[in-house]
């Protein structure tokens, strides 16, 4: 029986034949359309899967120059009030250093990136404030509600909506502006031991820590944002009608004895040995002891000394620019927010850890050399307005605007990569 089944006729055989010789012309075919597809799309990103629209590729290039916020579409997950509005109660955390998790979520709830058809997302933020309970009695932020309150927003989102599951968390994006990211501990060791929750690992981050090499607290995609500070600073008077009669500003945490009672050095000794060396120093105007209106002391300032802390980035950097004082960064391996926009390089000095006991020297030269030339650029309302966060929107050129222009080119080259894994999985099955 089986023999007559498979038995063919001398036509059968002929039409069995030219149609194998069909689909493999077809399968050619198909080789070289794909290869010229691939080709062409590689330049000019012609395929964007769902979520992703196509409504990227008219407007992209036009981003970084035109006057609208983007062409993303974000949608805000509207999560109970315990995860972010209750912690408010709490008036520093929509305005100490953190606080870039409660600027960033206001700002996409009152502009028009956000989307309240989560269909239409090509992006999903999840609104979760884990450092507004700030202080502790060794002034260390409390972060160890952080992880357990984002585990049980994802929970949340995981059930009640499709999006988490879709993607495992890929398009979904967080804030971690602390010390260390979302490693969520102030103390490195600590946190390299701890790493980022397993479950944000394949989200995306906006975190104010960044290193040049790698590190367990940038283990995942993420943004290096600016520390938050409030923008009314932007308001002061022009840097260039300040009278500057500091010559080198600091002022915050100067340990005499830099071990303190967790056992670590603070600073790595930086600024114990600032204070050590200069704290006499009439052209050094060094306080350790909080004042409400520093501010004014910066606007006074040529120089401002921004030293590592217990991670490398510091507010003072935000507030120097700001307030037009050079920012003396102190802090090895640092990696900077926004080094396509903001020239880092030409408005600010570096300064290696190990040579703090060169800075009088240095900052003299610089004075009597090219400081001119520094403050011109550093002076550049574009520059100072690329690093405050607005909490009424999202305004061309400001911080939360140069977020949006990275997170699209992220989703750009996401979507270029999966979509050419899928083509060649493709080829792969028809051949």
């Amino acid at each position: 029986m089986k023999q007559l089944l498979y038995r063919r006729s001398s036509p059968e055989k002929t039409h069995h034949q030219h149609r194998q010789a069909l689909k493999k012309s077809y399968r050619w075919l198909l080789w070289l359309a794909l290869s010229f597809y691939l080709f062409f799309s590689s330049s000019t990103q012609s395929f964007l899967p769902s979520p992703i629209s196509r409504r990227f590729l008219s407007q992209n290039q036009a981003f970084a120059s035109s006057s609208t916020v983007s062409s993303l579409k974000i949608y805000v997950y509207d999560l109970p009030p315990e995860f972010n509005r209750v912690w408010l109660s709490n008036p520093r955390c929509e305005s100490h250093l953190f606080a870039a998790e409660v600027a960033f979520h206001d700002a996409l709830l009152h502009s028009s990136v956000r989307t309240v058809d989560p269909f239409e997302a090509d992006l999903f933020f999840v609104p979760v404030y884990v450092s507004c309970n700030f202080s502790t009695p060794n002034g260390f932020p409390s972060l160890g509600h952080a992880r357990p309150l984002l585990s049980s927003a994802v929970d949340l989102i995981s059930r009640d909506f499709p999006f988490w599951n879709r993607s495992n968390g890929v398009d979904h994006i967080f804030v971690a502006s602390h010390d260390y990211g979302a490693c969520f501990h102030a103390m490195e060791d600590v946190a390299i031991a701890d790493g980022i929750p397993a479950f944000l690992k394949k989200s995306i981050l906006l975190q104010t820590f960044g290193v040049i090499s790698p590190h367990a607290c940038q283990e995942a995609e993420h943004v290096v944002i600016p520390p938050y500070i409030v923008p009314e600073l932007d308001q002061w008077p022009l840097p260039e009608t300040t009278k500057r009669d500091i010559f080198v500003f600091f002022r915050g945490k100067m340990e005499v004895h830099p071990k303190n009672v967790s056992g670590r050095f603070y600073s790595r000794k930086v600024r114990t040995e600032i204070w050590n060396k200069y704290s006499g120093n009439r052209r050094f105007y060094l306080r350790r002891h909080r004042y409400d209106g520093y501010q004014s002391e910066i606007a006074r300032s040529v120089f401002c000394l921004c030293p590592l802390g217990w991670a490398p980035w510091s507010p003072r950097l935000v507030e120097s620019v700001a307030l037009g004082c050079v920012p003396v960064i102190i802090a090895d391996g640092i990696r900077l927010p926004f080094p396509e926009v903001v020239p880092w390089s030409e408005i600010s000095l570096t300064v290696p850890e190990l040579d703090v006991g060169s800075l009088e020297t240095l900052l003299v030269r610089v004075a009597s050399t090219n400081l001119s030339a520094i403050q011109r650029r550093l002076w550049d309302s574009a520059v100072r307005k690329s690093l405050l966060f607005h909490r009424h929107g999202i305004f061309h050129g400001d911080a939360s605007w140069h977020v949006l222009h990275a997170l699209e080119e992220r989703v750009n080259r996401r979507s270029f990569r999966r979509r050419r894994r899928s083509d060649l999985g493709e080829l792969v099955r028809w051949g």
